[in-house]
């Protein structure tokens, strides 16, 4: 089962020793149509955004107008047309979350895949350069695959957390450790057990 969900940011807790911690906010989704597959179409709210094409599906779904943004995610057996229940986090120990990284831009070979760079004394002019990428006369070009500079950051990634505690009436949840993303980023919290 999935859910919706935006990072608050990070704290710790009051306990001897302190545990860091990950706040989650958990969005208020409304099922609009459950397919065979165990998934569901929901829609929730993102922005405020609306053209023609997002008012025919709020029409057709009777949901309303704060709900502009559609989207497929997994739902448990039984699931209904309405409000998305959020009991089930209450019991939930382990959960596998997915965000985009932070987005660092176009960064060198030295910060985006760790290499050490050439001699900073005097006299050099290596500095943070890459060096050699290729061979002579086998194979003539670049191997694909081979680590040089370039796009940095925003991938998607999932990572396992446990869960410490759900308050349902603000819809926070807590996680044990850190995840990826930027605070206010949005993605997907899939029940693990």
């Amino acid at each position: 089962m999935e859910f919706i969900i935006e990072k608050i940011g990070m704290s710790r807790t009051v306990d001897v020793p302190a545990v860091p911690v990950t706040l989650l906010k958990v969005i208020e989704t409304k099922v609009c149509e459950v397919k065979d597959d165990g998934k569901a179409l929901v829609a929730y709210n993102s922005s405020k955004k609306l053209n023609k094409s997002i008012e025919g599906q709020q029409t057709k779904f009777n949901v309303s107008k704060e709900f502009n943004k559609f989207m497929t995610i997994e739902v448990a057996e039984g699931t209904v047309a309405g409000d998305l229940s959020t009991a089930i986090l209450s019991e939930t120990t382990l959960v596998k979350t997915s965000l985009n990284t932070k987005g660092r831009g176009f960064a060198g070979g030295m910060k985006r895949h760790g290499f050490s760079g050439g001699p900073a004394s005097h006299g050099h002019r290596f500095g943070r350069r890459i060096g050699s990428i290729g061979n002579a006369e086998w194979s003539g070009r670049v191997q694909r695959g081979k680590k040089m500079p370039g796009h940095y950051g925003n991938t998607q990634t999932t990572v396992k957390n446990d869960v410490l505690s759900f308050d349902a009436e603000t819809g926070i949840l807590v996680l044990k450790g850190s995840i990826p993303g930027h605070n206010g980023a949005r993605g997907l919290v899939r029940i693990v057990k």
